[in-house]
């Protein structure tokens, strides 16, 4: 209840109003069953923005991070995102992986939109990195479509530590949904998982137009930003 009162009386016209979304192929998404909407992640305005220009709810997997965050603003954030219906993801390890995945499986099972970022995290300059595998995964043991989507726009709004963002014109492009059917009863296998994601991350490619880097955002954030050394207490000498 409270997803459509945001949607349709709080945030979305206020969203429409103050960034113009310019909507492209919308027609790809389906207007009842199953599907994933898998798209870039470039900025923290890419959760409200995309929801709002579609006619159904969508359920994303959010970070555990939104859900944990400290003081005020956190508690705000999690109390928003809680209420919107989106589901915390643990992406500290294999087995956390893997429980995204099955709750990701369980919103797919009730006939809904499942909407997923697989590069994992945002991008923190504005290119496509390698996707990881757990959206070839879902679409493959659940057997629906994949739609491909581009947000446009949306790093220059709000690039990483920008709180505000820029009031400008952003874009939403959906593309032609993504049918692997071909490849069912495959889901173990790892040659296919990544052959299926590699697909769906150069859909998305060619309707960003951005550039790619095939390797993990989070690994090359950490390389970028190493933790700095550490502090040994003194030995007494």
């Amino acid at each position: 209840m409270f997803y459509y009162v945001l949607k349709y009386v709080f945030l979305g016209p206020l969203l429409k109003l103050l960034f113009r979304p310019r909507v492209e192929g919308l027609e790809h998404v389906p207007e009842e069953g199953a599907a994933i909407v898998a798209g870039n992640h470039l900025s923290f305005s890419d959760h409200f923005l995309m929801p709002v220009v579609l006619s159904r709810r969508i359920t994303f997997l959010a970070k555990q991070e939104y859900f944990t965050g400290p003081g005020l603003r956190g508690r705000l954030t999690a109390a928003f995102f809680r209420s919107a219906g989106q589901i915390p993801v643990d992406r500290s390890g294999r087995e956390a992986g893997r429980a995204a995945i099955r709750e990701g499986l369980g919103v797919l099972a009730k006939g809904e939109l499942l909407g997923i970022y697989p590069e994992g995290t945002r991008s923190h300059d504005g290119r496509l990195y390698k996707g990881k595998v757990g959206v070839a995964v879902m679409a493959l043991t659940a057997g629906v479509k994949v739609v491909p989507c581009a947000m446009v726009g949306t790093f220059e709004i709000q690039p990483p530590g920008r709180v505000v963002p820029r009031i400008r014109r952003v874009t939403i492009r959906f593309g032609e949904p993504l049918d692997f059917s071909r490849y069912a009863g495959m889901a173990g296998e790892k040659a296919v998982v990544r052959a299926v994601t590699d697909e769906i991350m150069y859909r998305i490619l060619e309707l960003s137009g951005q550039e790619y880097v095939d390797e993990y955002a989070a690994k090359v954030k950490a390389a970028e930003n190493p933790p700095g050394p550490e502090k040994f207490p003194e030995s007494g000498r």
